[in-house]
């Protein structure tokens, strides 16, 4: 620090000695104070041992999973990378960018993270310390109407965020006996959604496809007519030209406005994919921790764990369901889990999943899993689509689970009515098709044929037309007024 050094005072007398030594040792003492006050905090760093695929392993440095790391590149630049694991004194990380330019031995060093700031309503406890090492992002109303990727850097040319507000995206999720009950409705603007598989603030709903059945044309839809305040999208592991498409063409002018679009694409690297997802849900937080309500679009949640896939096997986690290691299904309901309401008279996050059922696969252990963990789950059919039936809802296969806490008794009732007839139509529809059925032998098929015309136009909705609550629920009542 300096090179001062109290000097032997051993030949004053008794007194002299102890008043000079304590005033020596007190200007020591400040003379050190002031050195270390003009000195930087001190930094821990490592260095690069190996790469292994996607995996780095740096020895030197103890760092918590999760935590951001910087390695340092020939020519002063970096790479960015995330503790993914650890075993004895390595730890394992994955890197947020391409690689080139690293070499053996490049220095290892710690993400500085910003001091804790805690969201309304929460105390900072230790393990909240702890995950406040993690890398933190831009969030704040200066993101509406702004494409940026994983990492919180615009993607639309539009200049800097300008964020005043940062946030870790390591936030545990609220504690289940403070958040508000799911008992108001969520207008989505989709007549049979509306009408027949009500969803209420604060819901987690998945949305179970293949491809190219309509999915990126509903989530749109639910974008431009929802009555949410504020929408962020999440566009996890699509291809680069679906990300421009749905910002253009199906989201819109009107509907960015009011939009965060988050997008990982799939050609970056896994643990941006997984930031980006983690990063669209943190947003989601800050606007309703503010009083905001929130609806949150995740495309796709399949996607997500794919991305974990990838960082799991690298890193030596053994497979057990179909390729997907068990901390597959572990981080699935801890990202879920941060979705849903906040305290009461607070704000909310209504969120929708798409989840890709491999080869129409139902059972696909990523779809068996997220119907477990979400409260509804809506199927999309590619026998509808091919007939040209939009949305392609599956009215028989869908649920939403909140639906008891939303609807009146008598609403209730109708919604039961209404699937029961159509379901009874398309159970007989080809003995219909043959000329086998028969009128006036079964009042109820006769009533199924005869509104089933009219149960069709319910579920069908164009691209471009807006319906909202009161007026499905009006429309759904009209069906079964008109019969004697």
């Amino acid at each position: 620090m300096n090179d001062f050094t109290p000097p032997d005072d051993g030949d004053l007398p008794e007194d002299a000695q102890a008043s000079e030594s304590t005033n020596l040792w007190r200007d020591f003492l400040a003379d050190c104070r002031q050195t270390a006050s003009h000195s930087g905090p001190y930094q821990q760093s490592g260095r690069l041992t190996r790469i292994n695929g996607l995996v780095m392993e740096a020895s030197g440095i103890k760092l918590p999973l999760g935590s951001g790391c910087r390695v340092m590149v020939s020519g002063g630049t970096w790479v960015e990378a995330e503790v993914v694991g650890f075993s004895g004194e390595r730890v394992f990380m994955m890197p947020t960018d391409d690689v080139i330019g690293l070499a053996p031995g490049s220095q290892v060093a710690p993400l500085e993270a910003p001091p804790v700031r805690p969201a309304p309503g929460r105390r900072v406890g230790p393990r909240r310390r702890a995950a406040d090492r993690a890398k933190h992002l831009p969030v704040g109303e200066e993101l509406l109407g702004r494409v940026i990727d994983g990492a919180g850097r615009p993607l639309d040319n539009l200049g800097p965020l300008e964020a005043r507000h940062l946030r870790s995206l390591a936030t545990r999720p609220i504690n289940p006996l403070q958040r508000e009950k799911i008992e108001r409705t969520m207008d989505v603007g989709i007549r049979a959604i509306n009408g027949l598989l009500t969803v209420g603030r604060g819901q987690r709903i998945g949305l179970f496809a293949g491809s190219g059945v309509g999915k990126s044309v509903l989530l749109g839809m639910m974008a431009r007519y929802t009555a949410a305040d504020v929408i962020v999208v999440g566009l996890i592991g699509e291809r680069g030209r679906e990300v421009k498409e749905f910002i253009d063409t199906t989201l819109g002018e009107a509907g960015l406005k009011r939009s965060v679009v988050v997008a990982a694409p799939a050609d970056t690297s896994p643990l941006m994919r997984l930031q980006g997802a983690a990063y669209a849900t943190t947003v989601a937080e800050w606007f309703r921790d503010h009083g905001y309500h929130v609806l949150l679009i995740m495309d796709s949640l399949t996607r997500y764990a794919m991305a974990q896939r990838e960082i799991a096997l690298a890193i030596g986690e053994p497979p057990v369901t179909r390729g997907y290691p068990p901390s597959v299904f572990a981080r699935l309901p801890q990202l879920v889990e941060r979705a849903g309401n906040g305290p009461r008279d607070g704000g909310s996050i209504t969120a929708f999943y798409t989840v890709l059922a491999e080869g129409d696969d139902q059972q696909d252990p990523i779809a068996d899993s997220a119907r477990a963990i979400l409260d509804g789950h809506f199927v999309l059919s590619r026998e509808l689509a091919d007939a040209g039936h939009y949305p392609a809802l599956d009215i028989e296969q869908s649920v939403s689970r909140a639906m008891m806490n939303l609807l009146t008794p008598a609403q209730f009732e109708m919604v039961r009515r209404f699937k029961q007839t159509f379901a009874l139509y398309r159970r007989n529809r080809n003995l219909i098709a043959v000329g086998a059925y028969k009128p006036k032998q079964d009042p109820l098929l006769d009533e199924a044929v005869a509104l089933y015309p009219r149960l069709e136009a319910f579920l069908q909705q164009a691209q471009h037309e807006r319906e909202n609550y009161d007026d499905a629920v009006l429309k759904l009542q009209q069906i079964f007024r008109s019969l004697p």
